[in-house]
């Protein structure tokens, strides 16, 4: 049916180009469909296979990146070209050529570079040129202007439900309250639908956040991946919201969140510019666990009610404050466009699975995986001379006199400032692995 949005004739983004590694392969899910991404150093451009091996189904991206450049499978050393095609079958006689044959090949995805990302195109790939890259187009407009914070996150809840949740302007100064906001802001919230069609909707908060000291602020949904609010105001100038949503599977999705900013002065930017990627992304983890367990939790409640398809009366959406929210719900009905039709939610994760970062973000991270080895090479060596000090302290008492008082006082403080750093450094670490119990808003007043 022309009238229902297809998913797969659409792109996605699937990594940011700065956390990939050339030399190695690496594996992604989208829309349930396992695959390869891979630096093709021979045309000097990413490749995304299918992740099977036509010749016994083991996963390319458990392989690697020969010497000349061709992805080799891990089992019998099978090798592809950029475009997919069997190069060599080292088990083959040399009169034979079974590389040939079209059952030999991967199924080769269309990829794209845009605005940091890349973009992955499952469906027909000659309907890949005529499709649109949903990117975001104020930042094409004076690039050099704009400075940007980017995270990304593997969420487990659907695509779906992370843009609603992102579209929900009005739930901000409760569930981020103490982290990115304040109860206090709460105020009436009338949202407007400027514009709605297939391809997705524009509307408008005339008010804005924060009792309307910020000014107004407009909303952009393009389907079905990629939603951003956007505001100017005389205090921060421009900022934006920046979310696309990648369906992984059924129940779970990436997120990629950007921040772009347009300063009226240039010491923001110079400060955030300063800022370490990895310091940002714990602080946004964070953030983004302050409704992940509530959301994962919603997805459950409202599958048994009939789902999206019954949203109007499971939910009860009685102002404008959900217009968005009603307006995302509509569209996906209307358009037949729920990614996973009829499949059921996997079973509930525990509250521990939910606030775990290191699988859904650190791993898949170069700035946080690098910081993270760096932190724990320094602790180790902080643990070494901490000990080292502790041991040489009755060495010091044992062989000298009037020296041995002030050098054992020396050694004491440089044990213990190690303890500390020891210490804090273990507390920094573990921000890496795992989020909070209890979210900011939560936390008793003090």
């Amino acid at each position: 049916m022309t009238h229902s949005f297809d998913h797969a004739e659409a792109w996605y983004p699937v990594y940011y180009l700065k956390d990939l590694d050339q030399s190695q392969p690496t594996q992604f899910t989208l829309l349930g469909r396992d695959l390869v991404i891979w630096w093709d150093k021979v045309t000097d451009r990413w490749r995304v296979f299918d992740d099977q091996c036509p010749h016994r189904l083991a996963p390319l991206s458990q392989g690697r990146i020969a010497e000349d450049g061709l992805l080799e499978c891990p089992y019998h050393g099978w090798a592809f070209t950029g475009e997919g095609k069997c190069d060599r079958i080292p088990q083959q006689t040399e009169d034979s050529s079974a590389q040939t044959s079209q059952r030999a090949c991967v199924t080769a995805l269309p990829t794209t570079e845009c605005q940091g990302l890349l973009f992955v195109y499952p469906g027909n790939s000659e309907n890949a040129p005529n499709v649109k890259v949903p990117i975001v187009e104020p930042l094409n407009d004076s690039p050099e202007e704009w400075v940007c914070i980017d995270t990304f996150r593997d969420l487990p809840y659907d695509a779906l439900t992370l843009l609603e949740n992102v579209l929900d302007v009005s739930h901000v100064p409760f569930t981020h309250h103490r982290s990115v906001s304040d109860r206090a802001y709460a105020s009436p919230v009338e949202l407007e639908v400027t514009e709605s069609g297939k391809q997705g909707f524009k509307g408008v908060w005339e008010q804005g956040p924060r009792k309307g000291t910020l000014g107004r602020q407009d909303t952009t949904f393009i389907a079905p991946t990629l939603m951003w609010h956007d505001l100017t105001s005389k205090q921060f100038g421009r900022t934006m919201t920046v979310v696309y949503a990648t369906p992984i599977r059924k129940g779970e999705c990436r997120l990629f969140a950007r921040f772009p900013f347009k300063f009226a002065s240039k010491l923001p930017s110079f400060l955030i510019k300063l800022t370490p990627r990895w310091y940002s992304h714990i602080g946004q983890n964070g953030v983004l666990e302050d409704d992940q367990i509530f959301l994962h939790y919603q997805e459950r409640y409202l599958e048994p009610k009939g789902g999206s398809a019954n949203f109007s009366k499971a939910f009860y959406l009685p102002t404008k404050a959900d217009r968005f929210v009603l307006e995302l719900r509509q569209w996906v009905n209307q358009y037949n466009a729920d990614p996973f039709p009829d499949q059921p939610l996997p079973p509930r994760l525990s509250q521990e699975t939910l606030l775990d970062r290191y699988h859904s973000h650190t791993v898949k991270c170069k700035s946080c995986s690098t910081a993270l080895a760096r932190i724990r090479q320094i602790r180790r060596g902080v643990a070494v001379v901490g000990a080292m000090a502790w041991a040489i302290i009755p060495l010091l008492a044992l062989f000298f006199d009037k020296t041995a008082t002030v050098a054992a006082i020396v050694s004491s403080g440089v044990a213990l400032i190690s303890g500390f750093g020891w210490f804090g450094l273990g507390r920094l670490e573990r921000r890496f692995y795992e989020g909070r119990t209890i979210p900011p808003r939560n936390l008793a007043q003090g």
